[in-house]
C-alpha cells in the first residue's frame, strides 16, 4: 500500500524545523513522527521546486502543494522516451554511480519520462539479454584445442582436373596461438589421431589438456559431465601422457582459440596436402 501523503501543515514544520530550527533529518523526523526517509523526500522535493524560507506571504496549503507535486502529465508508454541503457550500463561501472543518479539526470532531460520503478526494470530485462562473457587465460604447456574447419576444401589433381573434398585439421596451442594445420583427404578415426600424432611432433611436445570439439570419430556420447571419449583416441592420449577433456557442446567460446584460427587458415584458401603451420595469426603465412 503507497505511503499516505501528509499534509501540508506538517509537510510546513518540516521545513521550518530544517531552514530556521537547523534541525537534522533524524530530529526532524522523531519531532514530527515521520521516517527519516519522508523526511528527506519533502526537504528534496522543497529544493527541486525553488522553494525558501520563509514561505511568501499569502502562499497558502493550495500553493505549497502544487509546488510539491506539480500535476504529472500523461504520457503513452510508446511515446515516453526511453533512456539509453549502453551508455547507463556503462556509467554503473564508474564508482558512486547508482540508478537513482542516473534516473536523476533522466529526469532532468526528460520530465516525462519514465518514473524510477519502470526505469530500474527497464534496464535490468535490458541487462538480462546481454551475452556474458569471461576472459580466459592460459599457461604455457597447459591446453591444446583441435577441431575440424566447418566447411570443406577442394582439391583439384593437375594432371585429371579431378576435384575431391579434403578436411582442415586445425591444433592451436592456448597461450601462445601457435598454430597447426594440415590438410586430410577424411575424416574418419585413422586421420583424426594421426592429425594429432603429426600436430604433437609439429609442436615438439604435449600438452596438459587436449581440448577437441565432440566429432564422432573422438567422442562416442558427448556430455557435459561425463563424456565418453572413443577407446582409440583415450589410448593416444595415455601414450602421450595427457587427458583429453571435450569441450561442451554448442559452446565455441570453450574453444574460441581453435575457432580463430580455423578462420585464419580458411582465409589463406590454399589447399595442400602435407602439414602446415601458422605461427604467428597476424602475419597469416604458412610453413609447409
Amino acid at each position: 500500500m503507497a505511503n499516505r501523503r501528509l499534509s501540508m501543515r506538517k509537510i510546513k514544520e518540516v521545513l521550518r524545523l530544517k531552514w530556521e530550527m537547523l534541525f537534522s533529518d533524524r530530529q526532524i523526523a522523531r519531532s514530527c513522527s515521520i521516517s527519516r526517509s519522508t523526511v528527506g523526500d519533502y526537504l528534496t522535493r522543497a529544493q527541486r521546486s525553488g522553494l525558501k524560507w520563509p514561505l511568501p506571504e499569502g502562499f497558502d496549503d493550495a500553493a505549497l502543494e502544487r509546488l510539491l507535486y506539480p500535476p504529472v502529465c500523461y504520457v503513452p508508454p510508446e511515446k515516453q522516451e526511453l533512456p539509453p541503457f549502453e551508455e547507463i550500463h556503462r556509467e554503473l561501472k564508474r564508482k558512486g554511480v547508482t540508478l537513482q543518479l542516473l534516473w536523476d539526470e533522466y529526469k532532468q532531460a526528460h520530465p516525462n519520462g519514465l518514473q524510477y520503478s519502470q526505469f530500474c526494470n527497464r534496464y535490468r530485462q535490458w541487462a538480462a539479454t546481454l551475452e556474458v562473457s569471461l576472459r580466459q587465460s592460459y599457461r604455457a604447456g597447459e591446453k591444446l584445442f583441435v577441431d575440424y574447419a566447418g566447411q570443406t576444401m577442394e582439391l583439384i589433381d593437375p594432371t585429371t582436373g579431378d576435384t575431391r573434398e579434403a578436411y582442415l585439421f586445425v591444433a592451436t596451442l592456448g597461450a601462445s596461438n601457435y598454430t597447426y594445420a594440415e590438410v586430410t583427404l577424411a575424416r574418419d578415426l585413422p586421420s583424426w589421431i594421426s592429425s594429432h600424432v603429426r600436430a604433437l611432433e609439429f609442436f615438439g611436445g604435449v600438452p596438459e589438456i587436449v581440448v577437441p570439439d565432440n566429432p564422432k570419430t573422438g567422442v562416442t556420447s558427448p556430455c557435459r559431465y561425463e563424456p565418453d571419449i572413443n577407446p582409440t583416441y583415450h589410448d593416444m592420449a595415455s601414450h602421450y601422457g595427457t587427458v583429453v577433456i571435450p569441450a561442451r557442446v554448442a559452446r565455441p567460446k570453450d574453444k574460441a582459440k581453435v575457432e580463430s584460427a580455423v578462420l585464419v587458415a580458411r582465409a589463406l584458401d590454399t589447399p595442400v596436402e602435407t602439414g602446415c603451420a601458422v605461427q604467428n595469426p597476424i602475419d597469416d603465412l604458412f610453413a609447409c
